[in-house]
């Protein structure tokens, strides 16, 4: 079963449960999906071009809980985090530090990377090894230390 056809099954089993924050969370990323097969004039997405939609509304809902906390809105925050919640099930398991810092370290070996303008490449060689599964801030600064 593709990503995709999940997500609807999924959708539909919370919408006769009455999971209102699961179906809000379902019902856009179902939307985005929809909007990308129009773009792209298909019938179907890949699991990874679904991947990539997933962690964007994820790096959303991080943004919107971040911005929330340093307002002082716990309401909006606490709405953010579930929503966070249901659609991080969708995503592979993040790395670990250990496993994030051995996948920078051998990217850096494969390119021959030695200064911090090779940042970009590593980082490519390391989100694109890796789809979903890494934090990019995280390894952000971790490329930066290494490079540095």
């Amino acid at each position: 079963m593709s990503l995709s056809q999940q997500i609807d099954k999924d959708y539909i089993e919370a919408y006769k449960a009455k999971l209102t924050v699961k179906v809000a969370v379902l019902r856009h990323l179902k939307t985005a999906i929809k909007n990308r097969m129009v773009e792209e004039r298909s019938d179907s997405l890949p699991d990874d071009v679904v991947l990539d939609l997933i962690a964007k509304q994820v790096k959303q809902r991080k943004d919107s809980f971040d911005q929330y906390i340093k307002a002082g809105r716990e309401d909006l925050a606490q709405v953010e985090a579930e929503e966070l919640t249901a659609l991080e099930t969708y995503l592979p398991q993040s790395l670990s530090d250990e496993e994030l810092e051995a996948a920078i370290e051998k990217a850096i070996a494969d390119l021959g990377a030695s200064s911090i303008a090779d940042m970009g490449k590593v980082m490519q060689a390391v989100l694109g090894a890796h789809k979903g599964q890494v934090d990019g801030k995280k390894a952000s600064g971790l490329v930066k230390s290494k490079l540095s």
